[in-house]
């Protein structure tokens, strides 16, 4: 991707706000703010990427941004093209995959369902068959081609995903979590596939919440956290947020919440993370001044079966956690 290209994607104050269920399911009867004025372009032949946690908005937006969605204000332009006004026009020339399995149909072949979805693209008749072949081919399923889904594997449901979206030949191709539940060796094929659409010059929106797919991938990525845009550039420009600082990294057997908050009360603590493993957690402390902190960090820990705690580098993750969660 060249930076500075022609503009594909514009979005400005983009919301969307879900009103309140009729039945009330546990969520007051309130309405839902899942999308909050979030504006951003993309660029032709970029990967762009949400980043965010799970009710973070990623969805609602790229299928606002497909025509799956209407926004209750704000807009969004694709090609060129308004995402509502102009949907009918817009279909044809983008796709969207999601995670997951559902968009297949389990009881046809996966050869099946590639030309269903061909004829609903109005694929001419003459270049169906070459196109499915060479699809097939490309995210390594030939030999497959004549099993019914319902026998494929995940991985398997998921390549044939990424076939199904790229049948009309689309400008802009959406993946809404495109490796959600896949193994680490399947993530990885898919990944290089999405890469390789990319070097061929199609333009690529995702969302995720895997910091190190994000890292990977994406030219630029925007960070949103509660339906609003926290931060936006590069990833190497949002590990720039903590270039200066360093991490002390605990794994310990009886930390918690309050632990977590009084390690963010520090002086010279910016942002401070904890995951919960089986029968351990592991935090991560970003500090400016590691050497004179963690002597305090230890005593502090000292009653919490800390099993060891060591200094290192800072990650996009850290960096996430600081510019959404830091002081």
């Amino acid at each position: 991707m060249v930076n500075g290209g022609e503009t594909v994607i514009e979005v400005k104050d983009l919301t969307k706000v879900y009103p309140a269920a009729r039945r009330l399911l546990g969520d007051g009867g309130k309405e839902k703010m899942a999308v909050d004025l979030v504006s951003f372009k993309v660029h032709s032949g970029e990967i762009f990427g949400l980043l965010g946690p799970n009710g973070a908005g990623k969805t609602t937006t790229i299928k606002m941004l497909s025509t799956l969605l209407i926004p209750t204000s704000g807009s969004a332009s694709v090609l060129g093209l308004d995402a509502v006004r102009d949907a009918v026009r817009l279909r044809p020339r983008i796709n969207l995959v999601s995670g997951g399995e559902r968009g297949l149909y389990f009881r046809l072949t996966g050869r099946q369902n590639l030309e269903f979805f061909s004829d609903m693209y109005r694929v001419p008749m003459e270049e169906k068959r070459s196109k499915i072949d060479g699809l097939m081919e490309m995210v390594g399923l030939t030999e497959a081609a004549d099993i019914r889904v319902e026998n494929y594997s995940r991985g398997m449901k998921q390549r044939l995903h990424l076939a199904r979206g790229l049948v009309n030949d689309p400008e802009v191709l959406f993946l809404d979590e495109p490796t959600l539940g896949l193994d680490p060796e399947i993530s990885r094929e898919t990944r290089g596939l999405i890469r390789q659409l990319s070097e061929g010059g199609m333009t690529i929106m995702l969302t995720t919440h895997y910091m190190f797919e994000a890292d990977e991938l994406c030219d630029r990525l925007a960070i949103i956290s509660d339906g609003r845009i926290r931060a936006m550039g590069s990833p190497y420009s949002m590990k720039e947020a903590v270039r200066n600082d360093t991490v002390i990294e605990i794994e310990a057997r009886e930390m918690g919440v309050a632990q977590k908050n009084e390690l963010a009360d520090l002086p010279g603590v910016s942002a401070v993370s904890i995951e919960f493993l089986e029968g351990r957690q592991l935090a991560r402390v970003v500090v400016d001044d590691a050497p004179s902190l963690i002597s305090k960090v230890a005593s502090m820990l000292e009653e919490r079966k800390v099993i060891s705690i060591r200094i290192d580098q800072p990650t996009l993750e850290d960096a996430y956690i600081k510019l959404v969660n830091g002081k």
